[in-house]
């Protein structure tokens, strides 16, 4: 394991440096300027901001400085927000987004690992398909939309709930943005957990425990649980970088100081620079997610091995 670990990690630079290469000439054919909202700039102002953001070189030069000062740690400065660096603000926005993602993605997989081995213990039951019929709804509805029907009913009808902001942290602004995170998860790991258990169970290992007068809450909690647990980690690499780095929309809509806001702003303003710097932040989290899955696959099933 140890072996392919280093492996992976060789592999971390090549994929980061495609990654940021894409983004880079992607951003720069993106039609705009981050200029473009200065219209009424003079000339010779303008043409020192180009200057002063290097923006008036060639483009494989801007590349290769912009290369350079990644591989020393800097973003570089944000266009739009000139008291910061691109590094300031991801840090700035990152607490609120770990802290509302992190227990989101948590709260999801504790209930969705629990709905999902209930309907597969009463597979074909009506609580199974209760379960599906939720999870299925959870799926169908975007998050964009669940989050303005919680906010009406709980914030505005009900009154128990603040409609939107962050209230330094208080867990009242908390608990909307957390469900409506975690709404969605919630279907995918059920219906993920309950396929994976259904075929656990039938499995070879399951039916040797029984046979040898094993309790049912044993024979599930030891043997099938943690088969039925593959798909389900596999699934929450990439959910769990996509949740804590920010859901754009969730942030959005109730005003949280998150990752998610600076890079719709950073994008609708053509600040490269802070675009960059969340794509490059959240391919670094997905980097380390996905391997951290992979090690645990050999964890969670010895049969899996690592080279």
């Amino acid at each position: 394991m140890i072996r392919y670990t280093y492996l992976r990690l060789a592999w971390f630079v090549p994929t980061l440096f495609v990654i940021i290469t894409l983004s880079f000439f992607l951003m720069r054919v993106v039609p705009g300027s981050p200029l473009a909202t200065e219209e009424n700039l003079p000339a010779a102002i303008r043409a020192n901001l180009m200057a002063a953001y290097h923006l008036d070189r060639p483009l494989w030069e801007q590349y290769l400085r912009y290369m350079g000062n990644i591989l020393r740690g800097d973003f570089g400065p944000s266009f739009q927000y000139n008291d910061y660096t691109v590094t300031e603000l991801i840090w700035l926005g990152f607490p609120a987004s770990m802290q509302i993602g992190g227990i989101a993605i948590l709260a999801a997989s504790v209930i969705g690992v629990m709905l999902g081995t209930v309907a597969a213990l009463r597979q074909n039951s009506w609580l199974d398909h209760s379960i599906m019929a939720g999870a299925m709804t959870g799926i169908t509805i975007p998050n964009f939309v669940m989050a303005p029907l919680l906010t009406l009913l709980f914030a505005v009808v009900l009154g128990w709930l603040p409609a939107g902001g962050w209230g330094r942290g208080a867990w009242a602004n908390k608990v909307l943005p957390i469900v409506a995170l975690a709404l969605p998860q919630i279907a995918y790991i059920a219906r993920l957990t309950r396929g994976s258990m259904i075929e656990v169970l039938r499995s070879n290992h399951v039916r040797t425990a029984r046979a040898k007068g094993m309790p049912e809450t044993i024979v599930v909690a030891r043997h099938a649980v943690r088969g039925a647990m593959l798909p389900v980690v596999s699934y929450l690499g990439p959910a769990i970088a996509g949740i804590v780095t920010g859901s754009v929309v969730i942030e959005r809509i109730f005003g949280l100081p998150g990752i998610g806001r600076y890079f719709v702003e950073g994008a609708l303003n053509r600040d490269y620079t802070l675009v960059m710097g969340v794509v490059i932040f959240y391919a670094v989290i997905i980097i380390v997610m996905n391997l951290i899955v992979d090690l645990l696959y050999a964890v969670l099933d010895p049969k899996v091995r690592l080279g």
